[in-house]
């Protein structure tokens, strides 16, 4: 059978943003985690000191976040936004790894706080401006996929190199993949991505938005679906940010020598994971909605962090990490894919992807610190109840407030 030219177009592009999708989970998984056993377990810091430096990291990003979403509905550059952003990134792990005290370390962290959630916004922009809405659930799927293999190669990449040479040499890895990164990007023609697309602008827009011919920024606040969405990620991360970078602490303080293997070991674990539940996800979204499946990944949350009390044993907490797997597997997926149905039809999909995303970083850049000062005071098990009890209150705003987002599965919008 002769293959079109369109299905060799469609089937490149599908290849360079699977590229895209690994290597960016290559450059963003060589920090994390690693960077704060790096600093508590080598660099001796407190708990306290490393909340404060993840939380300033954190409140940068957030000031930066929603204007950069603004920026890439603006901007036709999509892929320049994203190299710009490996820049960045590549610089200030070098600088980590080179200087780790207080000040170096905090600049550093402030500029990858100001960049890192970038990648985010502009590669769902890509996304949608290369496939049809129709297309559009199974490929979130398959970035979240191709994005968790990613994880899981960093990890494995991070704990042999950490083992073998030292958990400083894996701040390294993060420009040798920011360069391939930034060549997968390079690989997308320009011409081929549909610029209103890219932004959410066609479609029909949903009775529950604002009905401006171009709606500004105060979108964000009239439309109620997308409020309870920000507010539902806000403190589901508020609950899961701390969690794996705690449990990585309490593995490194049993087994120093192995320190960054473990905490691979609990990557990998949840990573391969989610490579099923992504693809999943996709299929389930389309066949019952996204409300359902969204109830099932917050449910996990309150239910994994009272599991961490249960046991310090090494290979009881490497299972349980199992179940994070299930939730970051279910919300790759999900969060773009709700936030593309709520704002069609308005041009303002990364404006309101980016202020959705601006929630969760203000629940995972707090709660770096707070959890950080319990664990201080009261120890790791108050830390992981406190925790749970806020991932419970997430799960209770979805059931009770959230609407069904999918066009074919949502009841009939009431405008007011």
């Amino acid at each position: 059978m002769a293959v079109t030219p369109g299905g060799q177009k469609a089937r490149s592009h599908a290849r360079s943003l699977d590229a895209v999708n690994f290597l960016l989970a290559d450059v963003r998984g060589a920090l994390g985690p690693f960077l704060n056993v790096f600093l508590v377990t080598q660099q001796h810091w407190s708990q306290s000191l490393v909340g404060l430096v993840t939380t300033v990291s954190g409140l940068l990003g957030l000031a930066a976040q929603t204007p950069i979403g603004a920026a890439i509905d603006a901007t036709r550059s999509k892929r320049g936004v994203v190299i710009l952003a490996l820049a960045v990134l590549a610089a200030g792990s070098v600088a980590i790894a080179v200087a780790p005290t207080f000040w170096p370390v905090f600049i550093a962290n402030g500029l990858i706080g100001l960049v890192g959630d970038v990648f985010g916004p502009a590669v769902a922009s890509l996304t949608l401006g290369l496939f049809a809405r129709k297309q559009l659930a199974r490929r979130m799927g398959r970035n979240a996929v191709w994005d968790h293999a990613g994880n899981v190669a960093i990890a494995l990449a991070a704990g042999a190199v950490g083992y073998a040479f030292s958990q400083r040499a894996v701040f390294f890895l993060v420009p040798v993949f920011a360069v391939l990164a930034a060549l997968a990007v390079l690989s997308i023609p320009a011409r081929d991505i549909d610029y209103e697309r890219s932004r959410g602008s066609d479609g029909e827009r949903p009775a529950d938005c604002a009905q401006e011919s171009s709606p500004g920024w105060g979108i964000l606040f009239k439309t109620r679906p997308l409020v309870v969405l920000g507010v539902c990620m806000m403190l589901f991360h508020f609950a899961n940010a701390p969690l794996l970078p705690l449990v990585g602490q309490k593995l490194a303080g049993a087994n120093p020598l192995l320190a960054t293997a473990m905490m691979s070991s609990c990557i990998v674990a949840a990573q391969l994971v989610m490579l099923p539940i992504a693809l999943l996800t996709g299929i389930a979204a389309e066949r019952f909605g996204s409300k359902p499946v969204f109830l099932v990944g917050f449910a996990i949350l309150p239910i994994r962090a009272v599991l961490y009390t249960f046991s310090d044993n090494s290979a009881w907490l490497i299972s349980v990490q199992l179940l994070d797997g299930v939730g970051a597997g279910i919300f790759s997926v999900l969060m773009p894919l709700a936030v593309a149905d709520i704002m069609r039809g308005t041009g303002r999909y990364n404006l309101a992807l980016g202020a959705v995303t601006t929630m969760v970083g203000i629940g995972a850049s707090v709660s770096g610190l707070a959890a950080g000062v319990i664990v201080d005071k009261f120890g790791y098990d108050a830390a992981f109840f406190t925790l749970g009890g806020a991932a419970l209150l997430a799960f209770a705003v979805l059931a009770i407030a959230m609407p069904e987002t999918a066009p074919d599965k949502a009841a009939p919008p009431r405008s007011g």
